[in-house]
């Protein structure tokens, strides 16, 4: 292509003839795409000199041995070694990592909040707001949940974590992720993935913007098995999309911020960092929209567990539990007859946070709002309200379109834990508990009556 830069300021790939501009389709595939022609070497990772003057380097996911190897072979205009240099400990005061446990903090309960309000001058970094974590940072296994506030793009400013893939699920406002691997535009109803180990820079195109984070300690998120659902519906590995190549060519001084072992670390270089002209292999960011979420469920009587509703899955190593599952509440239809159709009273050995997206979660008409967080620790009853419960027990038993409504779930096999923010600060919905204070006995030992 020539020399022309796209809006965004990168000078990016050309994108193949019916695919979106700027992404790839697929998930997990192996790519290749080059900004400039000729850029990505053929036949082979290494040659002994890359054309256009650029250095070969591989960016891994995995273990060199792990089966399949996660990795991607990158032509840049400087090795990585010339964005870091000498290392100096930051303060990130909203951000935490497991394990953080605090003493006057209780984790244990119900909780609901309304959402986190907006504040100002607040980038990427400074507006993460850290919710609850899980698990072990250190040994790779569990993860954080996070509330994003930001109103600011970040200037010759970069991030990448050491620690972590992060999945972000926006709820207002709009972003732009410049990574190293090309560029990926973020609104409400999309999410993205940002693999651990990739830099990039985040600006504002809308704002204000708030939304939420998981942050993955473990292995990286990927398609769930459907079992006897088969190969169609649920999340499809098209309608996932990865950027084309785009670089920046700029001396000018720059800061990268690194999370590692849940500290923030800064180094100051002298040109931007995203220069990678080039790049080939299946370790790369994506951007998938929600509403291709195809939901399945029960077409004739009962009500199928929640993971029927399963986008990706981020495994524990033991089989069926996970270290995280991402599931989503979206649109769609109820018909199943004489069946309680909203989600179930139950006790789970999952801990489920729960964030809403827009419009209104049918277990909880009342409360829980778009931009509100709920958590329901481990082993902690929760389900419907009471007006929920008398609606559903009932409503007539036709066809009813669930509409106008998105909410999604981090479920995670780790208890969560609240943060200071959690507990103190963020604006906690007290009377939340109290939603199930009206439920009525209803016992009657009369035989055969409902």
């Amino acid at each position: 292509m020539d020399d022309a830069r796209a809006p965004h300021g990168l000078i990016q790939a050309e994108t193949p003839v019916g695919t979106h501009p700027g992404y790839m389709p697929g998930f997990g595939n192996d790519f290749e795409t080059e900004a400039l022609p000729g850029a990505l070497p053929q036949g082979m990772n290494s040659p002994q000199r890359c054309n256009y003057g650029l250095y070969g380097e591989q960016l891994s996911g995995t273990a060199f041995t792990a089966n399949p190897p996660e990795r991607t072979w990158c032509y840049r205009i400087r090795p990585s070694v010339k964005h870091s240099h000498r290392y100096a400990r930051i303060d990130l005061p909203y951000w935490k990592s497991a394990p953080h446990v605090i003493e006057d903090v209780t984790s244990l309960g119900q909780y609901r909040w309304d959402p986190v309000p907006h504040g100002d001058g607040l980038t990427w970094l400074t507006g993460m707001r850290t919710m609850t974590t899980a698990g072990d940072v250190n040994t790779q296994v569990g993860m954080a949940s996070h509330i994003y506030l930001v109103n600011d793009s970040m200037i010759d400013e970069y991030f990448f974590s050491a620690d972590s893939e992060f999945l972000v699920v926006p709820q207002e406002g709009r972003l732009r992720f410049c990574t190293e691997l090309g560029v990926i535009d973020l609104e409400p109803q999309e999410i993205a993935i940002l693999p651990r180990g990739l830099l990039y820079r985040v600006e504002v195109l809308e704002g204000p913007c708030r939304g939420f984070v998981c942050e993955n300690y473990g292995q990286k998120f990927e398609l769930p098995g459907r079992g006897p659902i088969g190969a169609n519906c649920m999340a499809n590995p098209r309608d996932f999309k990865a950027p084309v190549a785009a670089y920046e060519d700029r001396e000018v001084p720059s800061r990268v911020v690194i999370k590692w072992c849940g500290q923030f670390h800064e180094t100051q270089i002298g040109q931007s960092p995203l220069d990678v002209v080039a790049w080939h292999g299946n370790y790369a960011p994506y951007k998938y929209d929600l509403k291709t979420y195809c939901p399945v469920g029960a077409i004739l009587f009962d009500h199928p567990d929640p993971s029927i509703f399963t986008v990706l899955t981020a495994p524990s190593g033991q089989p069926g539990t996970a270290n995280i599952d991402f599931v989503l509440f979206r649109e769609r239809w109820m018909v199943a007859e004489d069946t309680f159709r909203p989600p179930w009273y139950h006790k789970n050995i999952m801990s489920e946070l729960m964030g809403n997206i827009y419009g209104q979660y049918d277990a909880k008409p009342q409360g829980f709002i778009p931009g509100g967080v709920s958590l329901h620790n481990m082993m902690i009853p929760h389900g419907p309200d009471r007006e929920a419960f008398e609606k559903a027990s009932n409503s007539n038993h036709g066809p009813d379109k669930l509409d106008r409504t998105m909410s999604f779930m981090f479920e995670t096999r780790f208890p969560q834990h609240l943060t200071v923010f959690a507990g103190k600060e963020a604006p906690m919905q007290d009377d939340y508990i109290d939603c199930w204070e009206s439920l009525e006995k209803k016992f009657d030992g009369t035989p055969g009556k409902k």
